[in-house]
């Protein structure tokens, strides 16, 4: 992932955003939206795209955007460099791999503690039974 090829590659639009801020809200476009399209995307190697398209379906469109918003504070480039992070945040978490867990053998110790509650039940359940007479 090319971090410098996918941020020369997004289409940024700004809208109004809502909520409050008085009359700020009305006059201001502060709310950012990012387009990034995974697909035709030279920042990232094949696997990626696959991946992505994959973990992120319901995130992208079916033109094969992958769209990120931000509104939270009244500073259109605030809102811009919060919404660059967002889209990396999500791409990185898309591209995460979960590792292979090795599988080991029972350690000694879990060995012997089975072996010995065995040994413990069978001469428990041995005094249940009936006393034999000669």
């Amino acid at each position: 992932m090319e971090r410098g090829i996918i941020r020369s590659e997004l289409i940024m639009k700004t809208a109004r955003s809502s909520g409050s801020g008085g009359q700020h809200v009305n006059k201001v476009s502060t709310k950012v939206e990012i387009h990034f399209h995974v697909h035709k995307s030279k920042g990232l190697e094949e696997i990626e795209k696959v991946r992505l398209s994959q973990k992120l379906a319901n995130r992208i469109t079916n033109t094969g955007f992958l769209i990120v918003t931000c509104q939270q504070t009244r500073s259109q480039l605030k809102n811009k460099e919060l919404a660059i992070n967002k889209l990396f945040k999500l791409l990185k978490k898309g591209l995460y791999v979960k590792p292979i867990r090795k599988k080991k053998g029972i350690s000694k110790n879990q060995k012997a503690k089975r072996l010995k509650n065995k040994k413990e039940q069978s001469e428990k359940k041995a005094l249940r039974k009936p006393i034999k007479f000669p």
